[in-house]
């Protein structure tokens, strides 16, 4: 005589399982398993950014700055530090998801999820909530060593945690998409390299966009980090090169096209086929 199978309430009275609390789930399994990949690997996620950053305040700050003198109206290095805080968050937002998602594509585990009961804008955000979650963790790093340098006074949080916030998304979103197209190591690596790189560098930093000839003024506005980190300085030192609200539109409008241009390329299998 065969055993009775016990069968669960729900599924004996036809009641499938939530599909929220499936998407939930999944969401929050690629969040844990990206914190989990950050914290255990801090040596190469968190150390490399507060080396750099207390180098460059060394270097930039300590040394540099007193023949600088006072930039924008307050000390050189009160000004810059929000500047490497926010580079720190931006570098490390993007090389998170750009390496962990092509990682994931690269030893093929991805498709695991691909075929999982997720809808793919639930995949890029639980990508992207690990780079901000990185970009966050260092950032806050950073901001512990800047403390040591120099005095920061807090004018406007809440525009600091929204445009520290929006930028980590926004450049999340840029690995992920980095990512999707990415055939091979070379190709993670360039754009950080080439185009990352120069555009923080000259995004006002280490220096008020008031000092450049007046078509370097120009040139500079079309560089979306000069926005972030005016933004984000703003809220430190109530003062910024641009206007605040032109920041923070651009900054949305970036973080709605660039997750709708993933989630439209993940249902059409860009870069997943290969």
């Amino acid at each position: 005589m065969t055993a009775p199978v016990s069968v669960p309430a729900g599924a004996a009275a036809g009641v499938p399982v939530g599909l929220r609390r499936v998407r939930w789930i999944g969401f929050k399994t690629i969040i844990v398993r990206e914190f989990d990949r950050i914290i255990r690997i801090w040596g190469q996620t968190i150390v490399p950014s507060v080396v750099t950053s207390t180098l460059y305040f060394v270097i930039f700050g300590a040394l540099i700055g007193k023949r600088i003198g006072p930039m924008g109206g307050v000390d050189y290095m009160q000004f810059i530090a929000p500047g490497l805080i926010m580079m720190a968050v931006i570098t490390n937002s993007y090389s998170n998801v750009v390496s962990s998602f092509f990682g994931a594509k690269f030893s093929k585990h991805v498709e695991e999820m691909l075929v999982a009961p997720l809808p793919n804008w639930v995949i890029v955000l639980g990508y992207v909530g690990g780079g901000v979650a990185r970009g966050l963790l260092v950032g806050a790093a950073v901001t512990a060593v800047s403390l040591l340098f120099a005095k920061l006074t807090v004018h406007h949080v809440v525009i600091i945690i929204a445009a520290v916030v929006l930028t980590a998304i926004v450049f999340s979103l840029g690995g992920f998409l980095n990512a999707m197209f990415a055939k091979n190591f070379e190709q993670v690596n360039w754009i950080p390299s080439f185009v990352l790189a120069p555009l923080t560098y000259f995004g006002g930093v280490f220096f008020s966009i008031g000092l450049l000839p007046l078509w370097a003024q120009k040139l500079s506005y079309a560089n979306p980090i000069l926005y972030m980190v005016n933004a984000f300085r703003y809220g430190f030192l109530g003062h910024s090169d641009v206007a605040l609200g032109l920041a923070f539109a651009l900054m949305i409008g970036f973080a709605a096209v660039m997750f709708t241009a993933a989630v439209v390329l993940m249902n059409r299998g860009v870069g997943m086929r290969e």
